[in-house]
């Protein structure tokens, strides 16, 4: 009887057991840490989705850069989710306020991009292997004032200069200028024969004057990141002489353009080039594929033309694009492990060979397919690099630095103002907001 209890006693224990659990150590009933940043385990996928404005490259993409990228990192997926340019701002602002924006953000250049780190929404990039593959000008657009922290890595850059008719340039036996008298000599041929406008440009929508005039040949006046950082720590100013000698040589432009040219806007101005009604184009890079798609003859180009042969010469390399990395993002270090591969010559030549006249920022020896855009960027080696001087810092106040120097440009060439006149236009309106 005895052990007939000790039986019943002893599985009623052990069903009180069961039924409780197993007690547990102190350190079982903490919670486990969970690391902020979590790496994809191998075999484990990871989507990372990339926010942009370049709706016009998404084939590219798709077709061309993901695949490559998802060959070697077979777990990572990547989509490329684009918004009308006119609208990123907008959306992408909501989306990161919502905490549903990607994980990786295409950065347009400075304030924007600037704005979004300050906010804390875009990761500093210091510590990011392959930084070291892009120069103080090309991360210009994407770094703090004070330079201490770097927050995308930049993808591209355009370059400005001239495109000519080579066709023209052979009937009428004239070779590409490379000095200031040598420019104005070719235009005075092409004006004095007639059958064609010399410089295709129009003020009408006022921008051209001042990116595709002013900001085109004025790093050969202010000797590029000189003048342009001077400006911003006020050892210059925009009334010095090499802008006034800017804006005069904008003035004397006037002459070799087309009748009503007031009247005249960029597409129309494109197509007059492409018609073969003009000689010589002012612009960028950016037009390869617009161009060679549009005209039927042999195109050249040249770069902005120096004072003296044999003078240093400097281009406008300006900074265009880049991508970051959302703070939000729950993929983190796949989105690093992305960022890193951008910084690759692989990407690099895969990057620019995919969209001519859109030149990686990367220091690699890189080939382009496009004997155009090879040859804009083989300018990199024969020139030095500045960006456009109004773009970081100095347009940040009222009035608008960047649009007043697309009105006055316009003005000087219109001759609605005198060089000397734009200039201190300029330098009134810097001054009344911003103190170096």
């Amino acid at each position: 009887m005895r052990k007939h209890i000790m039986l019943i006693m002893f599985v009623t224990l052990a069903l009180l057991l069961v039924s409780c659990g197993t007690p547990a150590t102190p350190e079982a009933t903490e919670a486990p840490e969970v690391p902020d940043e979590v790496a994809p385990e191998p075999g484990e996928e990871v989507t990372l989705t990339i926010e942009s404005w370049r709706n016009d490259d998404l084939t590219i993409w798709e077709d061309t850069i993901i695949p490559a990228f998802e060959a070697q990192h077979p777990n990572i997926k990547v989509v490329f989710a684009p918004t009308a340019p006119a609208e990123y701002n907008g959306v992408l602002n909501t989306k990161l306020e919502g905490g549903t924006a990607g994980d990786l953000i295409t950065c347009r250049p400075f304030d924007t991009s600037l704005g979004l780190f300050d906010q804390g929404h875009l990761a500093s990039l210091n510590d990011l292997a392959g930084m070291d593959n892009f120069s103080d000008v090309a991360k210009s657009a994407w770094i703090t004032d004070d330079s201490s922290d770097v927050f995308c890595v930049p993808m591209a850059s355009v370059i400005h200069g001239f495109f000519y008719n080579a066709d023209a340039f052979s009937e009428l036996g004239l070779e590409e200028p490379t000095t200031r008298d040598e420019f104005f000599a070719v235009a005075d041929a092409i004006k004095a024969d007639g059958s064609y406008d010399a410089i295709g440009m129009g003020t009408a929508d006022q921008w051209e004057a001042a990116t595709m005039g002013f900001q085109n040949v004025g790093p050969n006046y202010w000797l590029g990141e000189e003048g342009r950082l001077g400006l911003i720590a006020g050892t210059e100013q925009y009334t010095d002489q090499q802008y006034v000698d800017t804006w005069a040589e904008l003035a004397s432009w006037a002459e070799y353009m087309p009748s009503g040219f007031e009247a005249i806007k960029y597409p129309d101005a494109q197509s007059l080039f492409t018609l073969g009604r003009s000689a010589i184009y002012p612009t960028g890079s950016w037009e390869i594929s617009v161009f060679e798609d549009q005209a039927d003859f042999e195109m050249g180009i040249f770069p902005p033309p120096v004072e003296s042969a044999g003078d240093t010469c400097f281009i406008s390399d300006h900074t265009d694009i880049a991508l970051g990395m959302n703070t939000a993002s729950e993929n983190a270090d796949a989105a690093k492990i992305f960022l890193e591969w951008m910084t690759t010559a692989e990407f690099a030549e895969m990057y620019s060979n995919s969209l001519p006249g859109f030149f990686t920022l990367s220091n690699h020896d890189i080939s382009l397919d496009n004997p155009l855009a090879q040859e804009f960027m083989s300018w990199r080696g024969d020139c030095e690099e500045t960006i456009r001087n109004s773009y970081q810092i100095l347009s940040r106040g009222e009035p608008n630095l960047e649009n007043e120097l697309w009105r006055v440009s316009a003005a000087v060439i219109n001759g609605t103002l005198t060089p000397e006149e734009a200039a201190q236009e300029i330098q009134d309106g810097l001054d009344s907001w911003y103190a170096p």
